[in-house]
Order: C-alpha cells, then structure tokens, then sequence
C-alpha cells in the first residue's frame, strides 16, 4: 500500500492516541506472570504488540479484547488471564519486535523448568542481544546470545550490574528475570532511560527505588498479583501530530491524555527549544505515569543542537524531528546518535536518503546528521524502507511539500499508530490510501 501526500491548508481539532507501545509491551507481560484476571485499558493493538501477544499466548496464557466503549474506553481493553507459563510446542515467533525478544529472556530466564527458544524476522536476528544475555547470565540464566535463542529455565540470584550503555529495554529484561530471584539486583545506568518498568512495578506494590541513574529491586515474597491499569496514549505518536501542527501554516491541535514521562518528553523539550509554541495543561497521573493534555500551534522554528541525555529521552522520534529540523531557521545537529543505526531499519541512512528526495538539505554523520534550513519540500516519491516512523515522517513532509508525495511501503504504520491516516484525515491532513492495483489512477 502506498500513500498520496498533498499540501495542507491547516489543521485544527483535538484528538487522543492509542496506547504507550512500551507500557503496552510492560503491562501484558506482567499480567501474563500475575496471579489472576488483569485488565489493561487502552492497549495498543498494533503490530509491535502482536508479536508479544502471540508470544504470550504461545506460553498458554489466555487473554481477550474489548472493543473500545466510550470515551473512557476510546482504543479497547485487554483482560488477560496469567500466572501459568508452560513450554510452547513450537520457536516463539518474536516478528521483528526488540522489545519482545528482549523482555521475554528476562521474562522467562527465571520460570524453573520451562523451556523456550526465540526466533523471530532476519533484521530481528541481526540486533544485540549480548547486552541482555550477559547480565542474565551472571544471574543464573541459561541461555543463549542470538536469536533462536534457547533458553532453560532456572533459579536466579540477585546481582548488582553497571550497564554500558544506557537502554530501557535492557534494564527491563533485568528487572523482569530480578522480580523472580533470591535477594535484590541493583543495575546502575550512565544516563537516564525509559522508566515505565519501575513506575509499572511499583503501581504493583513491587520495591523499586531509583536514585542517581541507580535502580534497586527486591522481589516480593509473593507472585505478581492481577491488577487493573490504564495505558497513556503514545507520546512518540504524538510526535507526529505535533511536528504537523507546527509546521502547517495556522494550525492547532490539542492531543489529550498523552504520557509525558520525562524519560519520553524529549522530543517536546528539543520542539520548545527550536521556538515551537507548545502548552501542556491539565497534569495528573494515572497508575504512576503523568499524563497531561497538550497544544500545539504553528511557528516558526530554528535549528538546535541534540546530543547527550536529549538523545536518550527521544530515541524514537528522530525521523520526525528531522522534518521539523528541515523548517528550522539555521543549521541543526544531531550527534551520539549511532542507536539509531539498529533501529527497525538504519535510520540514518533510510532518514537522510528519503529527505533528500523530497529536497531537504540533510547530510549523514557516522553518529547522526546535520540539516540547513529552512528548506522548501518538493513532491516526490519516497520510501518507507519498511519502517513505520519513517513512513509517517514522510507522509508529514508530504503536508508541507509543493506537489503530491508518494510514500511506498506505507502499511508499515500500522506497527505502531494503526488509526494515523483517520486521525490526520480528522484534523484536515491530506493523506489518502492508494493501493497498487489503483496507483496508476493517482
């Protein structure tokens, strides 16, 4: 499927996101190990969940989804029936999902007796997975480096760990196999990362404390108990609306109940830097996450730089802050960015190679990349390569773009943000759904 791009006039409305991805990931899993029936509103069923929910289901774990019902209810409820994991029959499929692969070896190091071998596509093969293996086995875990991974499990021991780099996935895989071993584990990190485990876990009752990048967990005496929790809509979905919004000539959109952790909200911290009129009201927090109502208006923008702990903090929206950058006034930098290079597809590559198609002034670093602006976008025809942020980064410089911009690949979006067309669609965006038998009419 493919996506038509035209220029928008502006965009207005107030609209809400689906479900976190990763406290979507976080809550099925530690429902799946929970004692009883758990319910989790708003989860995203998208692509990036699948993969954990036929995972999850693969161990025996029986769960359903509600369709959405009101306003409270806007993207469905899961009810999920845990706490009896069994041997599946067959390699658990982990698709081409990180974040499944990853949590699950922690999830599963520490079930005794099961045993388990991950695989998953040929670009989840070729990610790291050393730097979860390693720290698990130090407490104990057999198992393997790369997908398909064996693992056996056995009993696990608590252990104090300082981690390399800092990565939010890798720490909740610790956290996963330490919530099932004999004493506390303690991991130190070398900057911030996501903190949705610990916020989740303790929302549990579970004792986590955090303090100066240093995470301690000590094991509850009794399993995971069920639990009802309410997933924030997507602030890396947002980024896409967001980044519209700014850069659409007079336009404004609210998007309500969104998480702003503050391990997440760089990409609103780098937009209020590059002179982006952005408002956050209405502050509150639900199950341990802040949630929040935000504004975004057009402006005009100017170039900055993003290194350090920023690069942490908005990992995922670096394909739709370039486009933004391209408007900017001046030049912008991206450094210590080289995560990006093993992301769904490599990202600096893909990112720079489809931007200069549609004639923005963006060239590669090893470890990033540099933009001058701004920069007027012409019409062309892009790639996905397959990676949903790509695809909708692409289809937000089609709005500003003179002429129509073709997206190719484009169903890749619905891995993550599975109603984006409707919504942009809602608040005036001129993207439109052609498929390849119809192309030729476009």
């Amino acid at each position: 499927m493919n996506w038509i791009v035209h220029n928008a006039k502006q965009l207005h409305g107030v609209i809400s996101m689906p479900g976190d991805k990763s406290i979507s990931h976080r809550a099925l899993l530690h429902a799946a190990l929970a004692q009883g029936t758990s319910r989790i509103q708003n989860f995203l069923h998208a692509g990036v969940t699948e993969a954990m929910m036929r995972c999850v289901r693969d161990l025996g774990v029986d769960f359903e989804m509600e369709p959405p019902g009101g306003s409270a209810q806007r993207f469905g409820r899961l009810i999920v029936h845990g706490g009896h994991l069994r041997s599946p029959a067959a390699n658990l499929d982990c698709g081409n999902s990180g974040a499944t692969i990853r949590m699950l070896m922690g999830a599963l190091a520490g079930q005794r007796d099961l045993v388990v071998t991950l695989d998953g596509s040929a670009g989840l093969r070729r990610r790291p997975m050393k730097r979860v293996a390693e720290p698990l086995r130090w407490m104990g875990a057999e198992l393997g480096d790369t997908p398909p991974l064996a693992i056996h499990g056995t009993p696990l021991h608590g252990i104090e760990y300082t981690m390399p780099v800092a990565s939010a996935q890798v720490k909740a895989a610790i956290l996963l196999a330490a919530l099932q071993a004999e004493g506390p584990t303690t991991i130190h990190e070398p900057g911030p990362s996501r903190d949705h485990s610990e916020r989740l876990l303790r929302s549990l009752g579970v004792s986590v404390v955090n303090e100066n990048n240093t995470v301690t967990l000590t094991p509850p005496d009794e399993p995971l108990a069920a639990f009802e929790a309410i997933v924030p809509g997507d602030i890396s979905s947002a980024a896409f609306v967001f980044a519209a919004a700014a850069l659409v000539p007079n336009s404004k959109v609210t998007v309500t109940h969104v998480g702003v952790n503050d391990t997440r909200t760089g990409i609103l911290d780098a937009l209020v830097a590059m002179g982006g009129d952005v408002t956050v009201s209405n502050v509150r927090e639900v199950n341990g996450e802040p949630i929040a109502d935000i504004t975004v208006k057009s402006s005009e923008l100017r170039g900055i730089t993003v290194d350090g702990d920023l690069v942490v903090r908005m990992i995922d929206e670096f394909p739709i802050f370039a486009v933004l950058a391209s408007q900017a006034q001046g030049e912008t930098i991206v450094r210590e960015a080289e995560e990006l290079r093993v992301k769904e597809s490599d990202r600096i590559g893909s990112l720079v190679s489809e931007l200069q198609k549609l004639g923005a002034q963006i060239e590669e670093r090893p470890d990033g990349f540099v933009i001058a602006g701004p920069t007027p976008l012409h019409g062309a025809v892009v790639d996905s390569h397959g990676d949903h942020r790509l695809a909708m980064s692409l289809a937000v410089a089609g709005l500003i773009a003179e002429g129509a911009t073709t997206v190719t690949r484009a169903e890749a979006y619905r891995e993550s943000f599975p109603n984006f067309v409707e919504l942009l669609q809602s608040l005036g965006g001129t993207v439109h759904e052609a498929h390849k038998s119809h192309e030729s009419h476009e």
